[in-house]
């Protein structure tokens, strides 16, 4: 087991040239290879470990975890959640937010992204990830977010720094349900957070405590849930004023979920989407349910919907 292994320089040429020897000297070996710089450690895997290695993604801690480990409440879990080194600075709002600023997003921005990847404006691109932790489980243009920009450019420069965002696991966005790929790719996208806290930073325990607030990341956070089931695609759908909060595929199977927090919602989406796509399964994740669900959220889905 080799910990912080992108700090070895040519690393995965290293690790290919002792894994073939080793193979060739018919040695069996268990390699584990951990590393805090997923960019890093993706692109040293695509380079040249094709066919030799499988990705583990160590997500950010979930509920049961913090729950677990921290007797997290759920509600306390949407306003703090994701990062147990944050714990210790739980009830100290200042040098909570200061943690999280210097030692994990900035941390994550400058060492991962920024010295692995070219970004023209580093200041603009920081800038840009805290609008975008302002709209949890929200669909937002691309043009929308770049007007709130200071800074001129184009959408393909919005598109390009989610895709960072995503490839650091802090951001994600996905598309409109279509059965044109066209169509789906072309979408506006609804953003993800990585994880609760992100909301809490960028929005503050006041927005993350109301009935809106808590409803938004509550929903992002049913969204992550569904995003690690491997194998699987999320997606967003709206015709209208019909609308279901997300549409999850698994190869051939379709669920319609619906994600209900107290906040008002207008209903009938499901209704709707079934209309279109008569072998979809509906499934509803409450707040009570919850518990249940992000435990095993592909086994929830088989057996309880």
């Amino acid at each position: 087991m080799i910990d912080e292994v992108q700090r070895v320089p040519d690393w995965s040429k290293v690790i290919k040239g002792l894994w073939d020897r080793s193979l060739r000297n018919k040695k069996h070996l268990k390699v584990v290879l951990l590393g805090s710089s997923s960019l890093s450690i993706q692109r040293g895997l695509s380079e040249s470990l094709a066919g030799r290695f499988e990705l583990t993604i160590v997500p950010h801690w979930g509920f049961h975890e913090c729950q677990r480990e921290f007797n997290y409440t759920l509600d306390e879990w949407l306003i703090w959640g994701g990062y147990p080194g944050a714990e210790a600075y739980r009830r100290q709002d200042a040098r909570w937010r200061s943690y999280l600023t210097n030692s994990i997003v900035d941390a994550v921005i400058g060492r991962d992204i920024l010295t692995q990847k070219v970004v023209r404006n580093p200041a603009l691109f920081r800038q840009a990830f805290a609008i975008a932790c302002a709209y949890p489980a929200q669909e937002i243009s691309y043009s929308k977010l770049l007007g709130q920009l200071q800074d001129a450019g184009n959408t393909d420069l919005v598109k390009s720094y989610l895709e960072l965002y995503e490839g650091t696991f802090l951001l994600f966005s996905i598309q409109k349900y279509a059965r044109k790929l066209r169509i789906s790719k072309s979408s506006t996208p609804k953003l993800i957070l990585g994880c609760p806290a992100l909301a809490n930073l960028a929005l503050g325990i006041d927005y993350v405590s109301s009935s809106e607030g808590k409803g938004r990341v509550f929903e992002s956070a049913v969204g992550l849930d569904l995003l690690r089931i491997s194998g699987g695609e999320v997606f967003w759908w709206r015709d209208g004023d019909d609308k279901v909060d997300f549409i999850f595929k698994m190869q051939r199977q379709l669920f319609a979920v619906e994600v209900k927090s107290g906040r008002r919602k207008r209903t009938g989406g499901i209704e709707a989407f079934l209309k279109i796509e008569k072998s979809a399964v509906p499934c509803f994740i409450t707040l009570e349910n919850y518990s249940e669900f992000s435990s095993d959220p592909a086994r929830y889905l088989l057996e309880r919907c």
